[in-house]
């Protein structure tokens, strides 16, 4: 299964500054194995995205297509082949 991952400029350093990821996903089934192909590539993104327990950071959004993770599953969303994932963590400033 195919799926391209999607970084804002705050993950890239991460990623060796890639700003997409295209991945060959084995167990893709669910958002959790997007996640795991991942960060097993990129082992610094997971820090960045996922707490000691290994949910999703609060700060950190996720959308599968179109639809925010959180609404649709949380890491148990739904992936289908060739879909677009993008990470997109809050950004704080005053």
């Amino acid at each position: 299964m195919r799926v391209t991952v999607h970084l804002t400029s705050l993950l890239r350093s991460d990623a060796e500054g890639a700003a997409h990821v295209p991945l060959e996903v084995d167990d893709a089934a669910v958002l959790r194995g997007v996640l795991d192909t991942l960060t097993a590539r990129h082992p610094g993104l997971d820090r960045r995205i996922r707490d000691d327990r290994g949910e999703l950071r609060r700060y950190v959004n996720v959308f599968v297509d179109e639809d925010e993770c959180r609404t649709v599953g949380g890491l148990d969303a739904p992936v289908r082949d060739g879909a677009d994932v993008r990470l997109l963590p809050s950004v704080a400033g005053g």
